[in-house]
This record gives structure tokens, C-alpha cells and sequence, in this order.
């Protein structure tokens, strides 16, 4: 009898809990779309469907955390290296690229506003990068 968390069954929890992640950020990308285009479309300003649209969101987007979590447990130690290496990168270049990009708006270095969807993009580019850059190193 196998156990659950044995190393022989990691590629099969891993493809298993990659999907279950999969389905998490779908969902989620689903709510933020519906907090986006619901209050432009279909019920404006209206506080109380804004409010439960966003808490949705934040609850769907815990699931996301959660399913991030049990998938970094399910893969094997080279890969939680390079994934929380990448994290670690994106979480820093979260923070000082974030607060840099905020002052250059606050001073108007910048001819525009310091969205936070920029931000999102930044974070995102680098965790990508920082991903393939390590899974290169480490091979």
C-alpha cells in the first residue's frame, strides 16, 4: 500500500493539484472580471452588489492562496526552490518597484497615473522570468 505523500506519486499530485489550481485562478480571474465589467454594465454604482461582488472576489482569491499552498507542498524540493525563489523576486519587486512607481506618480515624474494594473503586469513578468531563469539554473 502506498502512502499518499509518497515521492513515486508526486507527478500524479502534482498534474492533480496544478489543475486544481488552474480552476482556482479561472474563478478568480471570473469574479474580478464580473467586480469590473458588472458595475460598468449592469448594476453601477449600486454599494451593496459592488461590496458582495468584491467580497466574492476576496473569497475566491483565498482559494486561490490555498491551492498555491497544497500545490508548492505536492512538488518535489527543486521545484519549490525555484518557485519560491520566484516569489521571493516578485514579492520584492512588488514592494520596491510599487512604492518607486507610486513616488514617481506622487512627484509627477510621470505624465501619468501609477495604476495598479501596471503593477500586476510587473509582478506577473517577473515571476515568469524568474520561474524560467531558475528552472534553467537548476537543471
Amino acid at each position: 500500500m502506498t502512502k499518499k505523500n509518497d515521492s513515486t506519486n508526486w507527478p500524479g499530485q502534482t498534474k492533480k493539484t496544478t489543475l486544481r489550481l488552474a480552476k482556482w485562478i479561472i474563478l478568480w480571474v471570473l469574479t474580478v472580471a464580473i467586480v469590473s465589467f458588472g458595475a460598468a454594465l449592469f448594476w453601477g454604482e449600486n454599494h451593496l452588489i459592488n461590496s458582495l461582488a468584491i467580497l466574492l472576489n476576496v473569497g475566491v482569491g483565498i482559494g486561490v492562496i490555498m491551492a498555491m499552498i497544497n500545490h508548492l507542498k505536492k512538488q518535489d524540493e527543486m521545484m519549490q526552490k525555484v518557485q519560491l525563489e520566484a516569489m521571493g523576486i516578485s514579492l520584492g519587486v512588488a514592494i520596491v518597484g510599487g512604492i518607486a512607481f507610486s513616488m514617481l506618480d506622487s512627484t509627477n515624474v510621470i505624465p501619468f497615473n501609477a495604476e495598479i494594473s501596471y503593477l500586476v503586469m510587473i509582478i506577473a513578468f517577473t515571476y515568469l522570468v524568474s520561474v524560467f531563469v531558475n528552472l534553467r539554473r537548476y537543471k
